[in-house]
């Protein structure tokens, strides 16, 4: 029972870190990203970085329904 208690403990932290963090990104970033997006959806690299994100999404899908399951 320790070890699950631990476990579920110290997932609480990292998740109460991460909710810290998470707050102080939107406070400060959200401003930039919101000023920067319409310049943002119009770059040549920003297009091709999500293309390359689809793209890869849809081979590793593939591959995942195709691969021969472990015994």
């Amino acid at each position: 029972m320790a070890g699950r208690l631990t476990v579920f403990t110290v997932f609480a932290f990292i998740g109460f870190l991460g909710g810290i963090v998470a707050y102080f990104a939107y406070k400060r970033l959200v401003p930039i990203i919101l000023e920067m997006f319409p310049e943002l959806l119009n770059s040549e690299w920003f297009l091709s970085g999500l293309g390359g994100a689809i793209m890869t999404l849809v081979l590793v899908l593939i591959w995942a329904t195709f691969s021969p399951q472990k015994k």
